[in-house]
């Protein structure tokens, strides 16, 4: 409850009234204790205050009873005495109804909640996936080669298309990027396979949550209260976890600098914070570490929400100023061993013991300590939690949906789109390959065709050679028989006019004589005149 300009938040047994100074609230805090010991209650009171104050809100609703903050709370004879014990009547408490976005990973219970892939980073992708050391470094190598070629992972498919395309081309990527094993590339896919047998792949897509969203006010000035359902999201602890850590890190990312403020820009309540740290690897453990100790220039407060303080690390646990410890069990060695280190973390109060008050506080009761003017911790202190002002307890399935659908912000988110992304690039890169591979077999097939119609076409130009030359030779030598032929019926001609000329001279043997040398000479010159023909 807001009062002179301060959170109230608790009474002690005295009446004193206990509160967390705006300036301080950046500085974070602890809201812990056993299951039914009031943290819930709690988390409402400082979520209605904050919004009272104008700072926006996100928190994450486990169960479905902080659904209940857009109704007014309901009267009740507890409540009245409630009010009259804290004297709440005198300080204007009025039962109010406070403005509320409802958000959901699945889209059932709120507003889709997107982000790509891209924005999710390989660190906070490899804690999703649940990979081991070896995965996580080939899954940060395969984002390096999307950045590095101007790809964007926005969904699911887009990396299933990033990682084939990278296991295809793995002797191509090793030179630049180092050894990438097919078998981690095959395990990230089936884990990838598992998110979308999950439903997580729904998570993954355009439009992705813009955080500026999540920084506006509502009716009255008052700051919006970011209810995340997560009623079925829970169940993938990893899931749950990693996305407010990203939601986390983004507006770390992405707000600025703005020092102390008077209050704080935003309020982060993180439930079932255990989660966020069960199986973080040093790199994500370094990396939370230095997103809280920063991110409160931001002008952002975190407040862990957990059963008990040994859940969040020490590291961080000393960046939380403002802490609220409800009850803890004490039954077991271990547990009490628990109990005494949260007690040693507050400042001692001379007027009671820390540890035998945290083992016996009742529902509502919590010992707290908040930062004073000067960031100090303040004496540990015994007191009652306030009642919130707004309904305790869920909402009917139609006040939820007529809460969804009355949000400016549902149309902007409520319909999905694909953009040109990674998997449609690599598509057409794919059909492209296809393509120049058949122009290139029609082009080869082409070429061999024609290879062989000009191989068929050379032997048949070498078969007319041929027919040609046998022609060319049967003509020479038919002239040449023709030659022949006129010369020995020329020589036999004139063999017999000499030798008859000789006879008439000198009788039979001058012709004889004069007949054969007739016919050699002749013979001889017609076969100089074949001769020459046959040139």
């Amino acid at each position: 409850m807001l009062l002179d300009g301060k959170i109230w938040v608790a009474n002690t047994g005295e009446g004193e009234r206990i509160s967390i100074l705006p300036q301080m609230a950046n500085r974070h805090g602890l809201i812990a204790g056993a299951t039914g010991t009031g943290k819930t209650i709690t988390l409402k009171v400082l979520a209605e205050t904050f919004s009272e104050m104008g700072v926006p809100v996100f928190l994450a609703d486990v169960k479905g009873d902080l659904a209940g903050m857009i109704a007014p709370g309901n009267d009740s004879e507890d409540m009245q005495d409630r009010i009259e014990r804290f004297g709440l009547a005198d300080a204007g408490f009025e039962y109010q109804k406070y403005p509320a976005t409802f958000w959901d990973i699945y889209g059932i219970n709120g507003i889709q909640l997107r982000t790509t892939i891209s924005e999710m980073g390989p660190l906070l992708m490899a804690r999703i996936l649940r990979l081991n050391d070896l995965q996580t470094d080939i899954l940060s190598i395969v984002f390096k080669i999307a950045d590095d070629k101007k790809l964007l992972l926005t969904d699911t498919k887009d990396l299933k298309a990033m990682l084939n395309y990278v296991d295809e081309n793995v002797k191509e990527f090793q030179a630049d990027y180092g050894r990438i094993s097919t078998a981690s590339i095959g395990a990230i896919m089936r884990a990838l396979v598992a998110l979308e047998l999950e439903g997580g792949d729904r998570f993954f897509g355009e439009p992705a949550l813009s955080i500026h969203d999540l920084m506006s006010v509502g009716e009255g000035g008052k700051g919006m209260i970011n209810i995340l359902d997560s009623q079925t999201l829970i169940n993938n602890g990893r899931l749950y976890s990693t996305f407010l850590l990203w939601l986390i890190a983004e507006l770390f990312e992405d707000l600025p600098e703005v020092g102390d403020l008077e209050k704080p820009k935003m309020v982060f309540f993180f439930d079932e914070a255990h989660l966020l740290f069960d199986g973080a690897t040093k790199a994500l453990l370094e990396k939370i570490e230095q997103v809280v100790k920063l991110i409160r220039s931001k002008g952002i407060g975190i407040y862990f929400v957990t059963q008990n303080p040994k859940d969040v690390p020490d590291a961080v646990l000393a960046q939380l100023g403002n802490k609220i410890q409800h009850a803890l069990r004490a039954y077991t060695p271990t547990e009490q061993k628990a109990v005494r280190a949260a007690a040693g973390s507050f400042r001692e109060n001379p007027a009671f013991d820390t540890y035998d008050t945290l083992i016996g506080l009742g529902t509502g009761q919590a010992v707290v300590s908040f930062l004073d003017e000067t960031g100090t911790p303040g004496m540990a202190q015994k007191v009652n939690i306030l009642p919130p002002k707004s309904r305790m307890g869920s909402i009917t399935p139609e006040e939820r949906e007529a809460a969804i659908k009355a949000s400016l912000l549902y149309g902007k988110y409520a319909n999905a789109y694909d953009p040109d992304s990674a998997y449609e690039f690599l598509l057409r890169r794919g059909a492209e390959i296809e393509a120049e591979a058949a122009k290139a077999a029609q082009e080869a097939e082409a070429a061999k065709a024609a290879a062989a119609e000009a191989k068929a076409a050379e032997k048949e130009a070498e078969r007319a050679a041929r027919e040609a030359e046998r022609e060319a030779k049967a003509k020479e030598n038919a002239k040449k028989r023709a030659i022949k032929s006129v010369g020995s019926s020329a020589a036999g001609t004139v063999g017999r006019e000499l030798g008859k000329q000789a006879g008439k001279k000198f009788g039979t043997f001058g012709k004889t004589f004069g007949g054969n040398v007739g016919s050699s000479i002749a013979r001889g010159i017609f076969a100089t005149i074949a001769s020459w023909f046959g040139k």
